[in-house]
């Protein structure tokens, strides 16, 4: 497990999923037998590993990614580094014959991505893409609401994502840094984007077109020691996506925007049988039967509480954390030896939105799909 001495890397998949999996005792098979997992934590800061080794019972770390690949005992390489540094590691996890589970975005261009994709393919190891917000249980239960047909046709979503990031210097940023410098991995659209496709294809249709912008709203930030430094990546885009079946999905995305909503990122369907709204946990809905009939009056105020009109769907199922999910389902397709349904490929299509993002910013246009896939759009921003 490389990375894991960061944020995302430590909770969600040392701490959530990989220990909570081993001190759970494996995952059980039909047959009754287990699948056992034991983590090698790696990593560039030796005082870190060992202090997290020793907190969590682990009995190898190393600052040596090369000797922990040529251990043969360790099956399964997992990347959760910064997103520059991220090619190189997985190529080398390749090339020594491990199979692979990364953190998304899986590169910094589709050029690299499809990189990874071909070298994955040609050394026949079973790959995967973190796609956590699938196995979310406010996703969840828009998924079967989606399979059961209560939207009808459908016609639209809008996404809210986002939450304020202080800037470092009135209070510490929630942040690293290195998410506003460009140069470093950087930005929005490179760190969302890849989220929203796999959202918006396995849930409503593949994205068509887009037409997006991206801004850097706050031009200074202050780092980690407190120095200021230049914001260099894009912290807010604003996107609309044409998805197959003319679904409409618009998605704004912030970093520097004040949370006015139930949860931090939220999913309005609608369809012309009902609505809901979907977060991490929750899902409200609202159909045809239950729909008011709002009219416009400038010169009253409304005597309707909106909110209160919807449905909660109810928690009838046990829902793991999404990244412990995943990680199972990946660990039971590597036991299998099949491919893994979000797989380098899925990652590739992320890129390519993008690169179709960045490209529409940029040159101000609706982009199609078809169009990056041929090229035609230059590189990520």
């Amino acid at each position: 497990m490389n990375g894991v001495t960061g944020r995302m890397g430590y909770r969600q998949h040392l701490v959530r999923s990989i220990l909570a999996i081993r001190d759970d005792g494996g995952i059980v098979l039909p047959d009754g037998s287990r699948i056992r997992v034991e983590p090698i934590l790696v990593g560039r800061n030796a005082e870190k590993l060992q202090e997290l080794a020793k907190r969590h019972d682990v009995a190898d770390w190393t600052t040596d990614l090369d000797g922990a690949l040529a251990d043969p005992s360790a099956t399964i390489y997992f990347d959760a580094l910064v997103t520059s540094e991220r090619v190189g590691a997985i190529l080398k996890a390749v090339e020594a014959g491990k199979h692979v589970y990364t953190e998304k975005p899986t590169a910094e261009s589709v050029a690299d991505g499809q990189r990874l994709a071909d070298a994955a393919d040609e050394a026949g190891i079973i790959n995967g893409v973190v796609h956590d917000k699938l196995y979310l249980p406010g996703l969840r239960k828009l998924r079967r609401l989606l399979d059961s047909g209560f939207f009808g046709r459908l016609l639209s979503v809008r996404g809210e994502f986002g939450y304020w990031v202080f800037e470092g210097d009135y209070l510490p940023a929630q942040r690293p840094s290195w998410n506003y410098r460009a140069e470093d991995g950087g930005g929005m659209v490179l760190d969302m984007f890849c989220h929203w496709n796999y959202v918006l294809e396995n849930l409503f249709g593949r994205v068509e077109a887009v037409t997006a912008k991206a801004v850097t709203h706050i031009p200074q930030r202050w780092d980690e020691q407190g120095r200021p430094y230049e914001a260099t990546a894009d912290d807010a885009a604003y996107a609309i996506f044409e998805l197959e079946g003319d679904v409409i999905a618009q998605v704004n995305s912030s970093w520097a925007v004040r949370v006015e909503r139930k949860e931090l990122v939220e999913f309005q369907v609608d369809g012309t049988h009902g609505s809901a709204v979907a977060g991490l946990f929750g899902c409200r809905v609202q159909p045809r039967v239950r729909t008011p009939m709002p009219v416009w009056n400038p010169d009253l105020p409304t005597d309707q509480d909106f909110r209160s009109q919807w449905d909660e769907v109810p928690d009838n199922a046990t829902f793991a954390n999404g990244f412990r999910a995943q990680w199972e389902q990946f660990l039971l397709d590597v036991h299998a030896g099949r491919q893994h349904a979000y797989d380098f490929a899925a990652g590739v299509r992320g890129l390519e939105l993008v690169d179709a993002g960045y490209a529409s910013s940029r040159e101000g246009r609706r982009v199609t799909m078809d169009e990056v896939r041929a090229g035609a759009t230059g590189q990520n921003a």
